[in-house]
């Protein structure tokens, strides 16, 4: 480790306690500890972005679920770009740009035994900004290329419809959906989402769940007269309702998040109109893009791809602050305040 590096400082945020509904300030611990130096075959990654995640929140629950749980006292998890500060694996060099899982701290320090567990690889700025690396080329983008393509199975002039549709997520799942031929109908919160949807993204429609209780019933029956062939879900709750009860026949729903459930503190709300399902020979499944990995870079390469002939486009919603700014930003998930993929800045 260079004498640059051997006094470096590595502020973090651990989960102090398990939420109760939304999270609060008091449910994490603010540490500062040496950022360490990499023993043989490790690396330590000075952390520049984080991607914040509505899937963070239940990664906080104690329980069985489709990943461990973070531990009490544990740095936070979460994925990030970064830049190598210092090496001694030959498949790093100091300065590389870099991606994985580096939790919510300044530095990440990564045995050669954990270099694979994070999924830590070096990335290509040439391909996307940094934000796009967390947004269309990262985990969201992921997520929304394989729960579109491999359970949607997205053919030409069907009708596809996306809850979050200005989130992460949800924009990536209606720019593919458009460019494989289909007719794109989004659902988001508030006029200027739903404005930027059509107008820049390219969606055919987008309904506003906030403009009234009857808003996403009386949208689908306007925007989709022959049914909904798919529906991309990452709200749960009544919207999902609302679309179960507009299905064509044959329909297929990917169920990628359920972010309106995420902070309740009473029992998950299933859907009430599930028998739709049979009615209409519909099958609904769920999806979790680390069953994908193996095949991640066959995404990257295709949506890079649209990204470099303008064929597709991002928007992240930046926060600046530090770790120290964590606890408020990733609230915004919730709250719908962010407006596109949320990234807190870490470093420059």
């Amino acid at each position: 480790m260079s004498s640059s590096t051997a006094t470096l400082t590595n502020h973090q945020v651990r989960l102090a306690r398990r939420p109760e509904g939304s999270p609060k300030r008091e449910d994490w611990s603010f540490t500062t500890e040496p950022a360490g130096e990499p023993a043989e075959g490790g690396v330590l990654v000075q952390t520049l972005s984080l991607s914040l995640d509505p899937a963070m929140r239940g990664w906080m629950n104690e329980g069985k679920s489709y990943i461990p749980p973070v531990e009490l006292g544990a740095v936070m998890r979460a994925g990030g770009v970064g830049r190598v500060a210092a090496s001694r694996n030959p498949a790093f060099a100091v300065g590389d740009i870099v991606y994985g899982t580096l939790g919510v701290q300044e530095y990440c320090l990564v045995a050669q035994d954990d270099i694979k567990r994070t999924g830590l690889v070096k990335i290509d700025l040439r391909a996307g900004t940094i934000g796009q690396w967390l947004n269309v080329l990262g985990m969201p983008g992921m997520t929304a290329y394989f729960g579109l393509m491999d359970i949607g199975l997205p053919k030409g002039g069907e009708t596809v419809v996306v809850s979050g549709a200005a989130g992460a997520v949800g924009q990536t799942v209606g720019q593919l959906a458009k460019i494989k031929g289909c007719r794109v109908v989004g659902i988001a919160g508030g006029a200027a989402k739903c404005d930027w949807v059509v107008k820049e993204l390219g969606f055919d429609a987008c309904i506003d769940y906030k403009a009234g209780p009857a808003a996403v019933r009386d949208g689908l029956k306007a925007h989709c007269p022959r049914g909904v062939d798919i529906y991309f879900d990452n709200v749960g709750g009544e919207i999902l309702d609302a679309v179960l009860a507009k299905l064509a026949r044959g329909a297929r729903i990917i169920i990628c998040g359920a972010i309106s459930q995420y902070n309740n503190t009473t029992p998950v709300q299933g859907p009430k109109n599930y028998l739709s399902l049979l009615v209409n020979r519909a099958r609904m499944q769920g999806m979790v893009v680390f069953d994908y990995a193996d095949r991640y870079h066959v995404a990257i390469a295709e949506m890079a791809g649209y990204l470099k002939e303008g064929r597709m486009s991002s928007r992240e919603d930046v926060v600046e602050g530090g770790v120290a700014a964590f606890p408020e930003a990733l609230l915004k998930l919730f709250t719908g305040e962010n407006f596109g993929k949320l990234v807190l800045k870490i470093a420059d």
